[in-house]
């Protein structure tokens, strides 16, 4: 067996119905590109359809395959009827990506619970039932793999980040609990946690010269990662390759969590 065809055999994605969420996001078109090139049938979900039309175009353009669906996580209908949309088109769902989210930062002393609400019911309460719908599909099919994106602020703070913290820090445990509930039905549960990833909604905090020393200071790369570097992990967690892992998160940060540059130190090189 050659070298491509083993890669192939490990990491393919083809004949696989891919639902992800957000994907008409920064992060979540980034994943829905690099999946569609690994051979992953994309079903497209977002409440943004004009953006989602978009990407649906950048991946058919390559011949690879894609179709979109509307979902709005804060309406429970509407994400009985993507998930039921989806089945109805495909007949089964491989794997579920629950990209979408939201943040809005502010000190914890200034957040209101109108912020509260929707932060929590689209980042934690919509993930928990679209993924209850999409896990009744895999019990039935036996199979099945659940990727969460959490992010870095599930476990290292920044400040006014109280909230979307707490929900993302809410995705790991869902994940563990997804992990443990569900091995019986051949079903696997993984989250990724982003560190600090250029995108357009982050482009604000790393133009600003204090905030950007702050955080290269903190990451051991000393740059922000962009939303492609996060597909390659992706696709591994997707795959056959990763058929042993479930109920853990990864870390994409560029050794934020690690604890960036280190202090001086006695050294010949």
């Amino acid at each position: 067996m050659s070298v491509g065809e083993n890669l192939e055999r490990l990491f393919s994605l083809e004949g696989k119905v891919v639902l992800l969420t957000g994907a008409a996001g920064g992060i979540g078109s980034a994943l829905a590109n690099g999946l569609a090139d690994a051979g992953g049938d994309m079903a497209l979900c977002d409440v943004a359809m004009d953006r989602l039309a978009e990407v649906e175009q950048e991946i058919t353009a390559k011949g690879n395959k894609a179709k979109s669906f509307k979902l709005d996580l804060l309406q429970m209908d509407s994400i009985k009827d993507c998930v039921a949309n989806v089945i109805d088109n495909y007949g089964r769902i491989d794997v579920l990506i629950n990209c979408a989210g939201i943040n809005k930062r502010e000190g914890f002393l200034d957040v209101e619970e109108t912020t509260y609400d929707k932060i929590m019911n689209i980042n934690l309460k919509g993930l928990f039932f679209l993924t209850q719908e999409v896990a009744k599909q895999m019990v039935k099919q036996h199979s099945g793999n659940i990727i969460n994106i959490s992010s870095h602020n599930a476990v290292g703070m920044l400040g006014g980040c109280s909230v979307y913290g707490a929900s993302k820090s809410g995705v790991a445990a869902l994940t563990r609990s997804m992990a443990i509930e569900w091995a019986k039905h051949g079903i696997r549960a993984n989250a990724i946690a982003p560190g600090h990833i250029l995108t357009q909604l982050t482009t604000e905090t790393w133009d600003n010269p204090e905030k950007a020393r702050y955080l290269r200071e903190r990451i051991a790369l000393e740059r922000p990662g962009n939303p492609e570097e996060l597909v390659g992990v992706t696709v591994m967690l997707a795959s056959d390759a990763s058929s042993y892992i479930t109920g853990t998160m990864i870390h994409v940060d560029g050794g934020c969590l690690a604890g960036g540059s280190p202090w001086p130190y006695d050294t010949k090189y």
